[in-house]
């Protein structure tokens, strides 16, 4: 799972169905808790598990800067973190490898990058080609036979040439969000769903799926009216950015 963003009442919901289906273990792939809605909650959540491998994301690095230096998001989120969420935070790995997976929030080398999607010089988010794929897979370990990543919230799996799998799961908590870099544009998935996804081991490799789960959002899109967010209420409520 992904891309959590300080969604607790989804993240309860994915961790409910997770726990039905037996999963034992669990992979999460950063962006905690960054957001107007309830990160010290959900940190609270995912460090009592003792079954998940935890990587950081771009949000977690940032959280971790002076409060002056910090974005909107990550201001309301850094002023609900305690000591002990923030060195939790400051302890995840950037990377990790466990068995042949192999996990990281954006790609490798870089937790801004999108690696399954890019952006075009007009703002149009567009999937990347399978050579481009393998391209930025170049300096995951060559013993990992699925490559995970989250950060772009899109779920997509893809098969590489030389036979690993990439899968990114989607976003447990934020369906749909704007950025700036490299050039403005939205990312929207049109579903407020949580999502992630479920791997088993087989004889004959890795079988992969995506799940989405439904759940009541109406506590989140309160948080973030509270704090004159829009821009995430809109999203949590319908999974679109745009009206």
């Amino acid at each position: 799972m992904s891309d959590v963003h300080g969604n607790v009442d989804a993240l309860r919901a994915v961790l409910a169905e997770v726990d039905r289906l037996g999963c034992s273990r669990i992979l999460n792939l950063g962006d905690h808790a960054s957001g107007p809605l309830a990160a010290a909650e959900t940190l609270d959540v995912l460090m009592a598990r003792d079954d998940m491998v935890s990587v950081r994301g771009n949000h977690d690095r940032y959280l971790l800067k002076p409060p002056e230096t910090l974005g909107p998001s990550d201001a309301v989120a850094a002023a609900q973190l305690t000591d002990a969420h923030m060195e939790w935070l400051a302890a995840l790995p950037t990377t990790a490898l466990v068995d042949d997976v192999f996990l990281c929030h954006g790609t490798p080398d870089s937790d801004e990058t999108y690696w399954l999607h890019d952006v075009t010089p007009r703002g149009d988010l567009v999937d990347r080609s399978g050579p481009t794929v393998a391209a930025l897979a170049a300096t995951a370990p060559i013993e990992a036979q699925v490559l995970l990543c989250g950060h772009t919230h899109l779920p997509r799996i893809v098969q590489l040439s030389n036979g690993a799998v990439m899968l990114n799961p989607g976003s447990v908590g934020l369906p749909a969000y704007d950025d700036v870099t490299p050039v403005p544009h939205v990312v929207q998935s049109g579903d407020p769903a949580a999502r992630f996804a479920m791997m088993e081991r087989r004889s004959r490799g890795w079988d992969l799926s995506l799940h989405r789960v439904a759940y009541d959002a109406s506590r989140m899109v309160a948080l973030a009216q509270a704090h004159n967010r829009p821009d995430w209420a809109h999203p949590l409520q319908t999974g679109w950015f745009d009206s």
